[in-house]
């Protein structure tokens, strides 16, 4: 039996409650948990029916919760040995001051793109920017939004929970996400620079006390950059092969079919071998898996309301009035990511909840699956760093700013997703 087709306003009114609780300081798993069943309820389904719903939501979400998990090993390995800092350094140091918003956005854009969750980079990244930005001048306001755009650009083709739950959501391959995303990417990652130059001498100013010191940083040994790069050298290469071999037509390339949840594992672990760090795989693993539980366990309560967006008439509804207004179909795909990254402030969650909630609408317009994840990826993007998620506030900290200086981002980096998105929807919506 198919079950009672929830409402759409109740639905909704469970996805503002879940966003209400956490602008209350809510856990956001129990948010979305408590917005879920009040969706149900509030839509027309019986409790048994409701619980059912979420259920099969969350199980739904199981096979990215896995794969989260297990990247956690690539992203403890690059950040507890010092690599990706090694790489962030080397970047900045590379490109020089008269490129200093280049080469800090692009030093976050490859930290992330590597494995690094985005916040994860940005606090790595931020001291050297900091550093940088109060030695030549540069605002605040400039930095954060280098660090922010070149995150937001990284975070589209990387094998970063976001993308391994679009990648699931649709059931295509994690690779062909990642390749896919690049033009969109390097789009955000200029914008950043242009929007970030603007900003040079505008906004929040670097107070010497921003500024950290390098005490803690001599007491540690981080390894050369060559050895640094060979864990996310051999990710990139790994989940590279297939895609090249079906791009090539190569028959040997297209049979490599190994999954990310083994390939990202394996590459931190060769990766450790390189830095000569193997007597620390337990504590760079562990670090890994605690970094990535929190996500795992958001995605689990996203894939709970997903469950009962997807068993409600939303879709419908929003392909109704899409019709109606004669906008294009190919629309709904970053319509929804940007809508659902709005309720939820997160790339990661909102990529879930749209894939879950109007996949199946998406894809009944004639969007290929592959091209549908990029466009509702690409969307997550826009206004994923509103201030109810933990986005808005992680970035404000690690640069000291205040929430009414990290206010005044919002729509700038908002033109960096926007841009990504616009380049997305036109390259996979209409013209391949």
């Amino acid at each position: 039996m198919e079950g009672t087709v929830i409402n759409w306003m109740g639905a909704v009114a469970g996805l503002i409650l879940a966003v209400v609780l956490i602008f209350k300081k809510v856990n956001p798993v129990y948010a979305l948990f408590l917005g879920a069943i009040a969706g149900g309820i509030l839509g027309g389904a019986s409790i048994a029916e409701t619980v059912q719903y979420i259920i099969d939501g969350t199980n739904s979400v199981m096979g990215a919760v896995v794969r989260v998990l297990a990247a956690g090993v690539l992203a403890g390995v690059l950040i507890e040995s010092g690599a990706a800092e090694r790489m962030a350094e080397t970047i900045v140091d590379k490109l020089g001051e008269k490129k200093a918003l280049l080469s800090i956005a692009l030093a976050t854009m490859i930290i992330t793109a590597v494995g690094v969750f985005i916040t994860v980079a940005i606090i790595i990244v931020a001291p050297i920017a900091l550093s940088v930005g109060k030695k030549i001048g540069i605002s605040k306001t400039a930095l954060l939004l280098a660090l922010v755009g070149g995150g937001k650009a990284g975070n589209i083709i990387s094998p970063n929970p976001n993308t391994i739950a679009v990648a699931k959501g649709f059931d295509v391959d994690l690779a062909q996400v990642m390749i896919h995303g690049f033009i969109p990417a390097v789009a955000g990652l200029i914008v950043t620079v242009i929007i970030a130059n603007l900003l040079v001498n505008k906004g929040v100013k670097i107070a010497d006390g921003d500024v950290v010191t390098k005490e803690e940083d001599n007491t540690k040994v981080k390894p050369s950059f060559g050895r640094a790069i060979v864990a996310p050298v051999v990710a990139i290469l790994l989940l590279a092969i297939n895609p090249v071999g079906n791009i090539l037509n190569i028959e040997l390339l297209k049979s490599f079919k190994v999954d990310s949840m083994i390939i990202l594992p394996l590459a931190g672990i060769i990766g450790l071998i390189a830095m000569k760090q193997t007597k620390n795989i337990i504590s760079f693993t562990t670090s890994g898996l605690n970094k990535m539980t929190g996500t795992a366990i958001i995605l689990i309560g996203a894939g709970a309301i997903a469950g009962i967006i997807s068993k409600s008439d939303l879709s419908a509804t929003v392909v109704d009035a899409i019709t109606a207004m004669g906008i294009s179909g190919t629309f709904l795909a970053p319509i929804a990511g940007i809508l659902m990254a709005a309720a939820t402030a997160s790339t990661s969650t909102a990529s879930i909840v749209a894939a879950g909630s109007f996949g199946p609408a998406i894809l009944s317009m004639g969007t290929a699956p592959l091209n549908a994840a990029i466009m509702v990826h690409t969307g997550a993007t826009v206004i994923d760093h509103l201030p109810h998620g933990n986005f808005f506030h992680v970035t404000a900290d690690s640069v000291k700013m205040n929430i009414k200086d990290r206010m005044s981002l919002i729509p700038y980096e908002s033109l960096v997703g926007l841009t990504m998105a616009i380049v997305a929807t036109i390259l996979y919506g209409f013209i391949l």
